[in-house]
This record gives C-alpha cells, structure tokens and sequence, in this order.
C-alpha cells in the first residue's frame, strides 16, 4: 500500500465507517468535475488521478502516495491511517478523495462535518474490482470517461496474464508473504489480504491460508507452510534480506531457505491494486517461475 505502509489487516470501522462509504456512494455518483484541490490519500488513489491526468488538480497527498515520483513534490498530510484533520483541512481542499480504511475515525468525523466534500473509495483486495476501483475515482472527479477506458485496459491486461499463468507447467509453488520480522516472530499475509490475492494471480499458492489478515505466525505454522518462496516488500521497515529470513530456526528447513529464494517488490506495486497491478502480478509471476512467464 515514504511509503511505509503497514499493510496490516485493515479494519472496518464499524458503524461509522460502513455509513461513510455508503454516503460517500452517492458523492462518487455526482461527482466534484470543478473540485481543483483535491487532498488524495492513500498511494493507489494518488496513481489513478496521476494516470487519469488530474494531477494538477492535487494539491496535497498522504505519506503512501509517493508514485509517480511527482506526487513527492506534493505537501504531506502524514500517514493514511494517521491523518490529522487541521492538516487536511489547511490546505483549502475542495474535494478529499480517500481510500477506504483511512483515518482515524475520530478524524473522518471532523472533516465529514466540515462540509468539504470527501468520497471514499473501496479498496477490496479482488483483481476483479480493480477497474471499479478506477471507476469510482475517475466519477469521484468527473473524469468518467478516461476512467473507463483506463479500467478496461487493466481489466484486459488483467485476464491476459491470467491466461498467461495458467500455461505454466509443473506443481504450483507455496509463496509465503512476509510483512515483517519482529522478535524472530514472522508477520504474514494470510486469506483475505492483498498479498495473498497477488500471489494467487501470479500462479502461486499463498503459504498462509489458514489465517486471516496480516498475523503472526507460530513457528511451528511457518514449518508447516514449507514455503518455496519467500515474498517481502523492498523498501522502508518492512524490508528483509535473505540473511534475515533464513536464519530463523522456524525457516531453515522449509525449501525456500535451501534456495534462498526471496523476492522484493515494491509495496504499492505490489499491494496496491490499481492501474500497475497486472504488471506486478506478471513480475512476481515470472520471478516465482523464471522463464515460465514474460
């Protein structure tokens, strides 16, 4: 999801974070086709405007939204799921455009009583609702058209390498997703994540399915998975090196760690679920099964 994003299970904010995006539905329908400072946070709504050519419209993004390297010129208003209203607020916006899970809750309160006109945009970790993802933004700033034809195309790169994954011979490879190291502990991504929806696209089986969300996983699970490879983000806290992954007792015998296989992608590549992601999908397919896929 610089980019340190924790991309830990992402809570649901109750009551109120169900009615704010179902009220936000209704702002996304109407769309802000005049709004020209929109506050963007999260990194992959940030990518769609820059890709839909809003980006002049931008005039401050959150701390994940640091691609394509011009959004860094941006002011920062801090981490998506640490935002400070008066920070937001400060910038004058007309339209706060946002990814569902930012906040905190008491935040959200503020700036949806600030009358500024803010739209959240769902953010399911399902390939198939990449392109409405598009959609919504594209509508959220009247940009319905460009945004259609962007989402068809990465729908159609999308069941290209679908089709691509599903000529590699041979068994399957078990990816185990890495989130961080702490206290010799692994924090993976189990059913119901990003990490685990982008191995599956890639041809892989998540070595992790038996948990939900980003947890921690005992050692004796992680014997269990005997994973073939080792998947990690390659920048900021979360990054790891081989030396650190396959000097844990719990990996030293799974067959990832006789390889030494350990693959680093970006995180927002890699997680983000947006325009990039069948390119992501494709490279983690073609580093999990070198010469299997282009």
């Amino acid at each position: 999801m610089g980019f340190s994003m924790t991309f830990r299970v992402f809570l649901t904010v109750a009551l109120f974070g169900a009615g704010l995006v179902a009220g936000s539905a209704a702002a996304a329908d109407k769309g802000n086709p005049d709004a020209k400072r929109i506050v963007s946070i999260g990194g992959t709504v940030t990518e769609i405007l820059y890709a839909l050519g809003a980006e002049d419209r931008i005039v401050a993004r959150d701390s994940t939204s640091f691609y394509p390297d011009a959004a860094n010129a941006k002011p920062d208003v801090g981490y998506m799921r640490a935002l400070s209203a008066e920070g937001i607020l400060g910038q004058k916006p007309d339209l706060i455009l946002m990814e569902e899970g930012s906040g905190p809750p008491p935040v959200l309160e503020i700036l949806k009583a600030s009358e500024v006109p803010m739209v959240v945009v769902p953010t399911p970790p399902d390939a198939t609702k990449i392109g409405q993802k598009i959609r919504d933004v594209g509508a959220a700033v009247g940009l319905s058209d460009k945004a259609a034809a962007l989402a068809a195309k990465t729908d159609d790169d999308l069941k290209k390498l679908a089709a691509d994954v599903a000529k590699i011979p041979g068994p399957k490879k078990k990816v185990l997703f890495v989130l961080s190291l702490s206290n010799n502990r692994v924090m993976a991504g189990g059913a119901g994540t990003e990490a685990g929806a982008v191995i599956e696209m890639a041809g892989g089986i998540n070595a992790a399915p038996t948990i939900n969300g980003y947890k921690p996983l005992s050692d004796e699970a992680v014997i269990a998975a005997q994973p073939d490879v080792v998947l990690s983000m390659s920048r900021g806290d979360h990054s790891i090196t081989p030396e650190q992954a396959f000097a844990l007792p719990s990996m030293q015998t799974t067959p990832a760690a006789a390889n030494k296989a350990l693959i680093s992608m970006d995180g927002l590549l890699l997680l983000g679920f947006g325009p990039r992601t069948p390119e992501a999908a494709r490279s983690l397919a073609a580093q999990i099964y070198p010469g299997a896929v282009n």
